[in-house]
């Protein structure tokens, strides 16, 4: 199959025949094998029942759905394990991201041998404060954390060679690191197409100004992940063995002094210094031990649930 195209959504009603319909009239245009996976995110409206109704009138069309609200990322998360194509597309439901991108994404992916193209909005018809000024300085923190020169991280539109969607793990709210996730796990043929953003034409945006709060704490933990994810004792136990150590030369210093040099002077207690060692000492060994205690846990864990599904379609 040439592409698969995964679509989350939340509440889109109004928007899902018209996405449908456009989606495939590129494919049949293009002569594209392909499906559409729409992956419905605990939606209150009509939004299962239009995608039943597209999956009765198109076999190409798939469909999950969640018991209740799990987030955008759990969304992709289920759709990345199902589908099949040696491409795959990401978009919203909302029709602000083109199906007309679709051939030359698939082009990039398949011909110039690109692991990922992320869009890039370059022209927003969003809200300057709410929405366009926040994302510049969110985008330039990611670019200048993790290393890619991408202006539009959190564009939905995107296109991967299938095994990279096959190899990394989106959990949390780590959507909108996608390509940080790519690259982490070694895929470093990244690069991004300017696309066309259209002006919601249905509903409202279900994300408020919260989600840049969230992506810039998102990369702090991303970031920390992705260097001593694997190994939190090199940084937990660093720290604390510097800790201890600092520690360690306040009461060496002290019990010198007290013994040798100034035997006469305050008692160790009423100076400073014995509170600075006592206190880096502590800190040192709670550091120490968050390491081990990671270190264990690493070890130790099992998968477990993120998400419920409660329906399938053609899968």
């Amino acid at each position: 199959m040439n592409i698969s195209v995964v679509i989350p959504l939340l509440n889109e009603e109004e928007s899902l025949n018209e996405l449908h319909d456009w989606i495939v009239k590129v494919m049949q245009s293009n002569r594209y094998s392909y499906e559409i996976l729409f992956i419905d995110d605990g939606s209150t409206d009509t939004s299962w029942e239009v995608i039943e109704n597209l999956s009765k009138k198109n076999t190409a069309v798939k469909g999950i759905r969640f018991q209740k609200n799990y987030g955008k990322s759990q969304a992709l998360n289920a759709g990345f394990k199902e589908v099949i194509g040696d491409v795959v597309i990401t978009m919203d439901a909302d029709l602000q991201d083109s199906p007309d991108e679709i051939p030359e994404l698939y082009n990039l992916i398949t011909k110039d041998g690109f692991d990922l193209i992320s869009g890039w909005k370059k022209k927003r018809y969003d809200s300057k404060i709410r929405k366009n000024i926040p994302s510049k300085l969110f985008n330039a923190a990611a670019r200048k954390t993790s290393g890619l020169k991408l202006h539009d991280f959190n564009c939905g539109l995107k296109a991967y060679k299938k095994e990279v969607i096959k190899n990394i793990d989106v959990n949390g709210e780590m959507h909108r690191y996608i390509p940080v996730l790519a690259k982490n796990a070694g895929y470093t043929k990244i690069d991004e197409k300017v696309v066309a953003h259209q002006a919601r034409k249905y509903g409202v945006t279900k994300f408020g100004i919260e989600r840049f709060i969230n992506g810039f704490l998102d990369l702090i933990t991303i970031w920390f992940l992705s260097t001593f994810g694997k190994r939190p004792m090199h940084l937990f136990g660093f720290l604390g063995t510097i800790m201890f150590i600092i520690g360690c030369t306040f009461a060496f210093y002290l019990g010198i002094d007290k013994l040798f040099l100034n035997p006469t002077g305050r008692l160790i207690t009423e100076r400073p210094q014995f509170y600075i060692a006592l206190v880096t000492m502590i800190i040192g060994t709670q550091l120490f031990l968050a390491g081990f205690i990671g270190e264990l846990m690493l070890r130790t864990k099992t998968d477990t649930k993120r998400y419920l599904i409660s329906t399938k379609i053609n899968i």
